[in-house]
């Protein structure tokens, strides 16, 4: 596994920070001032990064209304047909730069998912520092190729992938000699149920295929996500919009600022809370240890008079000999008188 990879100034690493990433996808409902807000929203919710789609209708398919080209899966895009969509929802190529400009200026990354030859071409000339694969470009070879032999880092979603879709994308990264992969964990259903999200094959990735790993979101709320970061995953990809009752393409499942906050506020406080593997005491509960049980006197007790049952107990504080020691000062005698209430001692004893 790639023990370190670098998304310009943010290293993303096995003991890095999660990286979350705000997807700004087409909640901006093509008005250029929509989306700076959301990139300002993004910032102060405490997105690392901004995320963009790079396509056009006639790069990702083509105009046919034959049956093939509709949408009509049980989606939320029922009743259009692909490139009704793609028109509607594609971000415009001469924002993007500025985009990336703004996203900079404000202290994030900024990167986006290519869809042909040209739009790698495009955002080369931008100089963004990863690309994403979306995950039913997985098995588009040559592009992955293409995006490999930049030597940058390359993101692939998993969310129709076969095993053997992910090991032959794998392979031509690392044929291409490029090592610097995040695979994310994804279900690509707009919004995902919870029950089909399977959290628990986020370490079977990241061990069968030796790639730092992640999660693409679809579900609503911010649960998942913060629960992904006690499986391992060191990025974390959500929709951002201002108002799901803005519409657009994607609005309905996408996060509102707020709840983007409080999803990033989560995933800081779920790494906190996870710690250290290594089992040990923290400061606070070296203090309290003292408050455990130990030998105390419970009734008063005369100079040469037996211990029994009856004037020793183990009780709270932790002031006296080891409770283990129960047993050995049974029928010992008090070396001076004994005060209920004083933390037995081996020096108090015959």
């Amino acid at each position: 596994m790639k023990d370190e990879i670098r998304i310009g100034s943010r290293v993303i690493s096995s003991e890095s920070p999660v990286f979350v990433v705000a997807e700004l996808s087409a909640n901006h409902n093509q008005d250029y001032s929509r989306a700076l807000e959301i990139l300002h929203a993004a910032k102060e919710a405490g997105a690392d990064a901004v995320k963009l789609q790079t396509y056009t209708a006639d790069t990702i398919t083509i105009d046919c209304d034959d049956p093939c080209f509709q949408i009509n899966e049980g989606t939320i895009w029922d009743g259009t047909t692909l490139y009704k969509l793609y028109r509607q929802a594609y971000t415009p190529w001469e924002w993007q730069p500025k985009l990336k400009e703004e996203a900079n200026r404000l202290g994030m990354e900024c990167f986006s998912s290519p869809f042909d030859f040209t739009s790698v071409d495009f955002l080369e000339s931008m100089d963004v520092p990863a690309y994403k694969i979306a995950s039913y470009e997985i098995n588009d070879i040559p592009l992955i190729r293409k995006i490999a032999r930049l030597h940058k880092p390359v993101i692939f979603a998993t969310g129709i992938a076969y095993p053997e879709d992910i090991k032959r994308a794998l392979s031509i990264c690392r044929e291409e000699g490029n090592e610097d992969i995040i695979l994310l964990k994804c279900v690509s259903s707009y919004p995902t149920p919870y029950e089909d999200v399977n959290l628990n094959v986020i370490p079977t990735l990241a061990a069968t295929y030796g790639c730092l790993v992640g999660i693409s979101d679809h579900t609503m709320g911010s649960i998942i996500s913060a629960a992904s970061v006690a499986l391992g995953v060191k990025m974390v990809e959500k929709h951002l919009t201002l108002r799901r009752s803005d519409g657009g393409p994607d609005g309905a499942f996408s996060m509102e600022p707020e709840e983007f906050a409080r999803m990033v506020a989560d995933i800081r406080i779920m790494e906190k809370a996870l710690g250290s593997s290594c089992y040990r005491l923290t400061d606070t509960q070296k203090l309290e240890h003292g408050g455990s049980r130990s030998l105390f006197v419970v009734k008063d007790i005369a100079a040469g008079e037996k211990l029994t049952p009856e004037n020793i107990r183990s009780i709270r504080p932790g002031n006296g000999l080891h409770t283990m020691y129960y047993e050995q000062v049974l029928g010992r005698c008090a070396k001076i008188p004994l005060k209920k209430g004083t933390p037995l001692q081996w020096e108090l004893i015959d």
